[in-house]
Order: C-alpha cells, then sequence, then structure tokens
C-alpha cells in the first residue's frame, strides 16, 4: 500500500504547477536564489503588493544590481529612487545594510539566519526567507500569507503560528516551500471567501473541516487612529517650486518634500510657511492614512517676491517635479496645487 503523500509534498506538487513567476525568483526545484534579489524583493515587499513591487525592482537592479553599488550610492538618490513605496527607513536601511555586507563580510550575504539577523534592517522574517529562499536552508518563514494559512491547517487562532509552521517545513526546499505557502494564501487561502476546493491541502485543513475557515487567525480588533492636521506650501518664481529636505530622523526622513509646519491636533493654518507672502489657502485638503495616524493637510500657495529668492530648500523645475521623489501624500498634494495652478 503506497504512503500517504506528506502536506509537504503535496503543497510542492501545486507549487511547481502554479508557482507565480515573479523577476526576484528561481524557478521551482532550483533550491536557490540571487541572495541580493531576495533580500531586495522581501523589504520591497513589506507592507506594499506584488504589482506594485514588480516595475520598482527591475528599475532598482538596473540602477543598482549588486551589494557594492548600493553601497556606494548617494542616500538622497535612493530615497528619492524608494518614494512612494512608503515605510521610507527600509529605504536607509538597504543602503546601511549594503554597506555592512561590503565592509563585514565582502559583499556577500552571511548564509546563517543568527548572522543574517545582525545586519541593518534584517529581522526574524528576512532572514528566515534570505536563508531559505536564497540558500535552501531550513527555515521557518512566516509571513501575513503564511500566517493565515498555518493558523486555517490547525484552526488555531494565530498565537501558535510559527510553532506549528515549524512542524511541518521541510528539510529539503525549505525555500519552495515558503514560496508555495505564500503563494497559496495569495491565490487559494485568502482572507475573505478562499477558494477551499482548489486548494490542494484542503484534506489537511482542521479550519476547512470545522465549516469555518475565515474564522482563522483570529482578527484582532485594531484602535482608531488619531488624526493630525498640518498645512503644506507651494511656493512658487519663475516656474520652480520650493522643496526641503526633510530631517533625517523620523517619519519621511531625509525625503524631498513640500514645505510643511509641525502635524498636530489641530489645523495649523499659515504657520510653518516658509517665507512671508500672500498665501492663498485652497479650497480642499489632502488625507493620507500613516501607520499610527491620519493626516488631513490643508494646501497654501503664494508666489515668491523678489526678496525670498534665497529661502532655504531647491527651486525644482514645476516641470520635472515627478523626478524629485517625493512621497506620496506630497505627491498628491503637488498634483493639487499644479491643477490649481491650471484652474
Amino acid at each position: 500500500m503506497r504512503a500517504k503523500p506528506s502536506l509537504s509534498t503535496k503543497l510542492l506538487g501545486w507549487y511547481d504547477a502554479n508557482a507565480r513567476r515573479l523577476p526576484w525568483r528561481a524557478a521551482p526545484g532550483a533550491n536557490v536564489a540571487d541572495p541580493y534579489h531576495v533580500w531586495l524583493s522581501e523589504v520591497m515587499l513589506q507592507q506594499t503588493t506584488v504589482a506594485a513591487v514588480r516595475p520598482r525592482f527591475a528599475a532598482w537592479v538596473a540602477r543598482w544590481p549588486d551589494f557594492a553599488s548600493l553601497a556606494a550610492a548617494d542616500e538622497a538618490e535612493v530615497m528619492a529612487a524608494w518614494a512612494g513605496l512608503g515605510y521610507y527607513a527600509r529605504a536607509r536601511n538597504l543602503v546601511k545594510c549594503a554597506q555592512a555586507v561590503v565592509a563585514e563580510h565582502g559583499g556577500r550575504f552571511p548564509q546563517d539566519e543568527a548572522a543574517l539577523r545582525t545586519l541593518p534592517g534584517v529581522g526574524d522574517y528576512t532572514a528566515a526567507a534570505i536563508a531559505a529562499i536564497a540558500f535552501g536552508k531550513r527555515a521557518v518563514v512566516v509571513d501575513a500569507n503564511v500566517r493565515r494559512v498555518v493558523a486555517r491547517l490547525f484552526a488555531d487562532d494565530g498565537a501558535r503560528v510559527h510553532r506549528l509552521a515549524d512542524t511541518i517545513t521541510p528539510d529539503a526546499r525549505a525555500g519552495d516551500f515558503a514560496q508555495a505557502m505564500m503563494d497559496l494564501g495569495s491565490a487559494l487561502c485568502t482572507s475573505r471567501a478562499p477558494k477551499c476546493l482548489l486548494c490542494p491541502l484542503r484534506g489537511d485543513c482542521a479550519g476547512y473541516a470545522s465549516g469555518t475557515p475565515e474564522a482563522f487567525p483570529a482578527r484582532k480588533a485594531k484602535p482608531p487612529k488619531p488624526t493630525r492636521h498640518g498645512t503644506m506650501f507651494w511656493l512658487e518664481r519663475d516656474g520652480r517650486v520650493l522643496l526641503v529636505r526633510r530631517p533625517g530622523e523620523g517619519l519621511l526622513g531625509g525625503m524631498r518634500a513640500l514645505p510643511t509646519g509641525e502635524w498636530q491636533g489641530a489645523p495649523p493654518g499659515l504657520a510653518g510657511a516658509p517665507a512671508r507672502g500672500a498665501w492663498r489657502m485652497l479650497d480642499r485638503a489632502v488625507g493620507h492614512v500613516f501607520t499610527h495616524f491620519r493626516l488631513i493637510s490643508a494646501l497654501a500657495m503664494a508666489r515668491a517676491e523678489r526678496q525670498e529668492a534665497h529661502v532655504e530648500g531647491e527651486w525644482w523645475p514645476v516641470a520635472e517635479l515627478a523626478s524629485a521623489g517625493l512621497p506620496t501624500v506630497f505627491a498628491r498634494a503637488a498634483e493639487e496645487f499644479r491643477r490649481e495652478r491650471c484652474a
């Protein structure tokens, strides 16, 4: 009598036939992938969709194809290239990590999880992903998709997911297994309306057997986010707009941006304006949701007087503003200002 296929065997068979073709991945069965590509994609994919990352990944590796080129890159250029991907500390850590790899490891990633965790910006998840996917080491890789799949397989509320994932992670093809779990969670074992009838693990799934797979893992109620208010300023002269560099530490640190006053509990009006002038408040605002708060920003426009031509910052051509690398919230504000200019 033939032995029943293991869970990992069934999942890897499904992955061999259905794996997503992604530019940072090796083909199923290769068991190793480019460590630089794996690391970069894992960092980019944190809180960002695959669809958004695909073109940005291609542009990035064309510009900085390896650790050495990234380690030597100008941080301001890196931050501008990262614009729109969010969580900008990740971009600063990419440069710091590349510099550490070059200086301390001869330009090559260490293969051990513990050594990987000593690098800037590399936490438990990223270290496990690199070890498994790039080097074929057995490592337990748990992202949001994997967490959902494992919780449903064991009808677990989510508290024991890493330990449970460890029990089903195979010694061989651990990287493919991790990516298969990710793909299964993305394509079939979705948060809502999971496609259980198509799932290769349906017969092993306690969540499916319960009749309510969507109940796993347990969802925690999110506390409401506080709202902060600010004003963004568009100061223009001779077809150029004033941009400033945000402080290196803190939210959107080191990024080019429109001048703005402090973000606080009440609308600040024109407090923090970069220069005196006949400021005009627009009749609309820009909203944005950050990790810990919501921002509602008023918009104010003015033309620079002659004596204000030398205020601190850069005078950036309005026609070339797309190349400034503004963070998303400031890019959206800039579009509102440009529409107002053309009205």
